[in-house]
């Protein structure tokens, strides 16, 4: 069971497969995890669970991860919350995109080595966040 006081991640992907294999890494590195299948989803649970960070995938129906990100930026509670996109639409392109509506930092898709995205969080929540708990690759 996690911790309660563990750092709430949201996962906001599509494809169900992709949530569960972030969720799965995730819980295992200790942190607490809520998931959205679209920008819509996202918002609604960003706004009720308050999370510490959010893995976004920027390419979704209903409402992309670009358009999340930016309604986001626009209150005072997400302003400064660190989203990371995380997409298979990875060209510069969207990619500087995605900086220009406020996402923190940048992982392209598929990911391969999942403690790149551990050592992203931990540098966004700071390296203390998980000290006992080490993140690794799986």
């Amino acid at each position: 069971m996690t911790d309660q006081k563990a750092p709430l991640i949201l996962v906001v992907d599509d494809y169900q497969d992709a949530r569960e294999m972030y969720a799965e890494y995730l819980q295992f590195s200790g942190f607490r995890v809520a998931e959205a299948r679209n920008g819509n989803e996202a918002l609604e649970q960003a706004f009720s669970l308050k999370p510490d960070l959010i893995l976004m995938d920027l390419r979704m129906p209903v409402m992309d991860g670009y358009e999340a990100t930016q309604a986001l930026r626009q209150t005072q509670w997400g302003k400064d919350l660190p989203i990371i996109a995380v997409t298979a639409a990875a060209s510069e392109e969207q990619r500087e995109k995605a900086f220009r509506v406020g996402c923190s930092d940048f992982v392209p898709k598929p990911i391969i080595d999942y403690s790149l995205v551990g050592k992203k969080i931990q540098a966004m929540l700071g390296a203390s966040c998980l000290s006992s708990v080490p993140v690794s690759s799986r």
